[in-house]
């Protein structure tokens, strides 16, 4: 080397000196190497924080040698202002060459097969890399537990405290552990939970997941740490997340149950009112079925069902679960009786539009006579001999009992074409009563 070549790199490898020493005592007072040195480990971490330990120790003893031989080459270059060859070759030897003996052990990273070497020479920038190498190790681990540590444990923390006011909660709505699936897998989510808690603060690298990515220019890390930035990853959050949603769910679920406790009383009653309405519509069927016997000729009357004395015994038993407070139990049956009451009163109303269907058709019919008898008045037709006769018939036949509908109907036609002169009668039948048939009663 030249004077000026010896110059720029005493200020090269000076500058690298005071960057590694910086981040030195940087990850000297780095809360993750704290944390480490104090905690109870176990795992993964246990095992690369015990090499990550002896590492850190190791570099400010490789950092002490690269120190003392920077400091013995300025000391060389401070003789002269302008050094003489003799110099020049010292220094290019301290600078540029395998100038520095540190011991064998304290790179296992060059070791390779056959006996150990108690001690090696090596260059400053040589041992500027071995210094990367390992920092960039120590730093990895540091890092990574660090992040986890201030990721989880806090989180953790609030979601066992949420916990805890949803066990509240399913207590309230009788909900326990070996009553109900929704206990025991509270009781479940408890015990992950602080095994997950214990396994965090033990050993935070088993949910550290490294992510490896180019190192960028200007890193705070040491030149040389190579081609990947050290302590790159993400928290492996999944069993957290999991449990959260799984949480989430059952809140929601007990939220109905509360919900279900304080509407039980009115849906109950509202259950009660259905069946009420359903049984009076039955006795409204079986006094039109009577009716109809008496009144209708010739009529098929379908017979009325008996009340749904099974569903007012589930009904007892859902007084019984609501005064018990066994709300997880009378959630799915208070589903069931409303609709079973819904459904028996839609029963109902069917079994009443079937028998009361004959005295409808009566009651159209008279309906439709008497508005034809409105009809002759306006054309003047009232007086007629054959108009009145036909009125006559068909009355009769309407308000006689039993009634007959079909000879009915076709009286009720003959009387409207009395009202056409000059067209031909035609008998229109009356037409079977439909299955389907609705009146006001049935609505």
């Amino acid at each position: 080397m030249n004077r000026e070549e010896v110059d720029r790199a005493l200020a090269r490898l000076g500058a690298e000196r005071d960057a590694v020493e910086a981040a030195l005592l940087a990850l000297q007072d780095h809360p993750g190497r704290r944390l480490l040195e104090g905690a109870a480990l176990s795992g993964r971490t246990e095992e690369r924080w015990s090499v990550a330990a002896q590492g850190l120790t190791l570099l400010w003893a490789l950092f002490d040698r690269y120190s003392e031989a920077l400091a013995s080459a300025r000391a060389v270059r401070s003789r002269r202002n302008r050094p003489g060859a003799a110099e020049l070759a010292e220094l290019s030897e301290l600078l540029g060459g395998a100038a520095v003996i540190v011991s064998g052990g304290q790179l296992p990273d060059v070791a390779g097969p056959g006996p150990a070497r108690l001690a090696e020479r090596i260059s400053l920038d040589e041992l500027m890399e071995r210094m990367n190498a390992w920092y960039a190790t120590v730093l990895e681990v540091v890092h990574a537990a660090d992040t986890v540590w201030s990721a989880l444990p806090a989180r953790i923390d609030l979601l066992l405290a949420e916990l805890g006011r949803v066990q509240m909660l399913a207590v309230s709505v009788g909900v326990r552990p070996g009553s109900h699936p929704l206990g025991d897998d509270l009781a479940r989510l408890t015990e992950e939970l602080g095994q997950l808690r214990a396994e965090v603060l033990a050993d935070p690298l088993a949910l550290w997941r490294p992510v490896r990515v180019p190192a960028q220019r200007g890193s705070d890390t040491p030149t040389g740490a190579g081609p990947f930035a050290p302590g790159s990853g993400v928290v492996d959050t999944g069993r957290f997340d999991g449990a959260g949603r799984e949480l989430d769910g059952i809140r929601v679920e007990l939220e109905g149950l509360l919900r279900l406790r304080d509407e039980a009383h009115e849906r109950l009653q509202q259950v009660g009112d259905l069946l009420q309405r359903a049984d009076a519509t039955l006795a409204e069927a079986r006094r039109a079925r009577g009716e109809v016997l008496a009144k209708i000729a010739a009529t098929e009357v379908p017979a009325v069902p008996g009340p749904a004395s099974a569903l007012r015994e589930r009904i007892v038993l859902a007084v019984d679960l609501q005064q018990t407070g066994q709300w997880h139990r009378l959630a799915p049956l208070l589903d069931v009786l409303e609709d079973a009451a819904a459904k028996e009163l839609t029963r109902a109303r069917q079994s009443l539009t079937e028998v009361a269907q004959p005295l409808a058709l009566r009651a159209e019919l008279r309906g439709r006579l008497e508005a034809y008898k409105s009809m002759a008045a306006r054309l003047g037709l009232a007086e007629d001999p054959e108009v009145i006769e036909r009125f006559e018939k068909a009355r009769w036949l309407l308000w006689s009992a039993p009634c007959d509908l079909r000879a009915a109907a076709e009286a009720v036609s003959r009387f409207q074409q009395a009202l056409r002169p000059g067209r031909p009668e035609t008998t229109t039948p009356v037409a079977e009563p439909a299955d389907g048939y609705q009146d006001e009663r049935g609505a």
